[in-house]
């Protein structure tokens, strides 16, 4: 038992060294108070953290019309602090070799399975939105509970060694599952689901305030992922007939955007879970056709998308739809129940 604790202690020591280490490379973001060496008023500073933006990364990438709505703050004094962000942040070219090293920072994420692993090109990756989309029991929701888990890893076992931030619109969430995942991984149970913050959203107005709040939390702690469990559901609930169309997709695209700057900004893996449609124009040939909904808006803003299906009994298909840096059409069979296949890897 005393060895038992020893070792428990000896691997916290080390995910803190390597969490030092990560912070001492190079910060990923300049804080937002920052803003006050340069002359901007506290006050000022106060008002962009009310609105959500505590980072001059964050703040770069909000247009000047959005941050002249923020009550209190003109187009002079938003001029001015736009100024004052360019000389801490530099949003301008940089060379492809400098746009490479930063690409070193990005985290890949283990999903538990090796076999998707090698497909996704080692996990999950941290600055981008990885969509899975497939009818209902297809694995989605059970690869986020996986990752609830893997994610709070160090580094140095294909972990992102990170916080957890998880966004239900589906009522899909249980705890309870991530208990026998974590022990499969051999970690504490109770500490896992202590590192996961969890919030259950009613309609699409409060999915994105939740994504307005989680920056202050992110600026604070070392987060690494956050699970967006389906992205589409309560826009299909809030908008209905073709009539509001337009409206619910210029909506979802907003929502969009806010998931890529929160990605990019903290360097943090989106997994989001959407859901399919018929598809009455897939062809005679298929014999069930369906396709991802969200249309256009949604294929443009992820950066790498994961169609599932059903296989054989408890198999399940993962194929990559669509990524910039992953051959598409490329399929593997993995169990329907993620956390047995860790036993295969340890």
């Amino acid at each position: 038992m005393a060895m038992q604790a020893f070792k428990s202690e000896e691997q916290s020591q080390l995910q803190l060294v390597e969490r030092e280490e990560i912070d001492d490379e190079e910060d990923l973001f300049e804080a937002i108070d920052k803003l006050t060496a340069h002359g901007i008023n506290a006050g000022d500073v106060k008002k962009l953290q009310d609105a959500g933006i505590y980072t001059c990364n964050g703040l770069m990438m909000q247009t000047k019309k959005s941050l002249t709505g923020i009550k209190g703050l003109s187009e002079a004094k938003v001029d001015k602090i736009c100024e004052a962000a360019e000389k801490i942040v530099n949003f301008g070219y940089i060379t492809g070799s400098d746009a490479l090293l930063k690409r070193k920072a990005v985290v890949r994420i283990t999903t538990g399975s090796q076999a998707l692993d090698e497909l996704l090109g080692g996990g999950v990756e941290t600055s981008a939105i990885t969509e899975a989309f497939g009818e209902f029991r297809s694995g989605k929701t059970q690869l986020a509970h996986t990752l609830c888990v893997s994610t709070q890893l160090p580094v140095n076992m294909r972990g992102g060694n990170g916080k957890v931030a998880y966004i239900d619109t589906e009522g899909t969430f249980r705890p309870d599952r991530i208990v026998p995942i974590a022990e499969r991984f051999g970690m504490d149970p109770g500490a896992v689901l202590d590192n996961i913050i969890y919030a259950r959203a009613y309609t699409y107005e409060h999915q994105y305030n939740l994504l307005l709040g989680l920056a202050a939390k992110m600026a604070e702690e070392p987060f690494r992922l956050l699970i967006v469990d389906s992205v589409i559901a309560l826009f299909r609930v809030d908008f209905t007939g073709r009539g509001e169309l337009a409206d619910r997709q210029q909506k979802l695209a907003q929502m969009l955007s806010r998931l890529t700057k929160i990605a990019e900004e903290f360097n943090v893996a989106v997994y989001m879970t959407n859901q399919v449609i018929a598809d009455p124009g897939g062809g005679v040939f298929i014999s069930d056709p369906k396709k991802p909904a969200g249309g256009h808006v949604l294929a443009h803003a992820s950066t790498i998308r994961l169609m599932f299906r059903k296989g054989k009994g408890e198999q399940r298909v993962c194929k990559v739809f669509d990524a910039p840096n992953l051959p598409e059409a490329e399929a593997i069979s993995f169990p329907l129940n993620l956390s047995y296949s860790v036993i295969i890897m340890t």
